[in-house]
């Protein structure tokens, strides 16, 4: 108590200064217009910008959750597009749940650690097979392909990417009209960059032309978008054409990913391992 009555003597002039000051401030305000409408239009101005950077902090928190929020959903819209389905019925009528079924499941996944300068260029997933990932499956963003699942743990992935030496994915050129089949490669040097190889020259191969998944081997469904053919030159000594595309994906910059199950594809494996060999 002495110390607070000690305060006040010691301040008593500025704390009397001040609440006049205040009183002055407050009356001059409430009974002019003008004033009293620049304090409010300032004061609204004020509390605008608070809780604007109020949004934008709480927007920047919850941007992973969001995030996830738009995987799901993604997931949701693309298990219901009739391209990445198995058709029941074979006739043209209207699409209901008759004539469709569902051949692909899909599972949220992110990248958690990734190369692309190397080689071979591995990324890591944060889902195992504890969320049903298993070697063999699929991996695609909402831009295109990103790879294959080498190998799974319970809760995390090995992503091999198309920047690997051996990555043969069976791809379409202009599905649509040609229909040019072949298989994805990459030489090693450009990261936005592959290639399809197995292309015959006597094939008109358009620039900039859609390139896809061709779906059969059964790891990816039909007419997920890889990117488009930048260039084309006739391999030396052979009837076929070098066809350089210009991936859609960034993959220097990829986050986030999809796996994918195909519901068929032990039915599909099976039936194919009774194809003859030949003698």
């Amino acid at each position: 108590m002495r110390n607070l009555i000690a305060f006040l003597q010691r301040f008593r002039i500025f704390l009397v200064f001040a609440l006049l000051q205040f009183l002055a401030l407050y009356w001059y305000v409430t009974f002019l217009s003008f004033p009293r409408n620049q304090f409010l239009t300032t004061n609204n101005h004020i509390a605008a910008r608070v809780l604007e950077w109020e949004h934008n902090l709480t927007k920047h928190f919850n941007l992973s959750e969001n995030n996830t929020k738009l995987q799901w959903e993604n997931i949701y819209w693309r298990k219901r597009e009739p391209k990445f389905m198995y058709q029941l019925t074979r006739t043209n009528v209207k699409i209901n749940d008759t004539i469709f079924q569902q051949q692909y499941s899909y599972i949220p996944a992110e990248i958690i650690n990734s190369s692309v300068s190397r080689r071979n260029n591995y990324f890591t997933l944060n889902v195992g097979k504890a969320q049903g990932v298993d070697r063999g499956m699929g991996v695609f963003c909402h831009e295109g392909v990103v790879g294959v699942i080498h190998y799974s743990s319970d809760h995390y992935s090995l992503v091999k990417t198309v920047l690997t030496r051996d990555i043969n994915i069976d791809v379409v050129i202009d599905m649509k009209k040609s229909n040019m089949q072949g298989i994805l490669k990459w030489d090693g040097k450009n990261p936005r960059y592959g290639m399809v190889t197995g292309v015959n020259n006597d094939l008109d191969v358009k620039k900039w032309s859609l390139v896809e998944t061709r779906g059969g081997s059964g790891i990816f469904p039909r007419g997920i978008p890889i990117g488009k053919v930048s260039s084309t030159e006739p391999v030396e000594g052979q009837a076929l054409w070098k066809v350089e595309i210009l991936f859609n994906v960034d993959y220097r910059r990829l986050q986030r990913v999809y796996v994918i199950k195909n519901l068929h594809l032990e039915e599909q494996t099976t039936l194919e391992a009774r194809i003859p060999t030949d003698d």
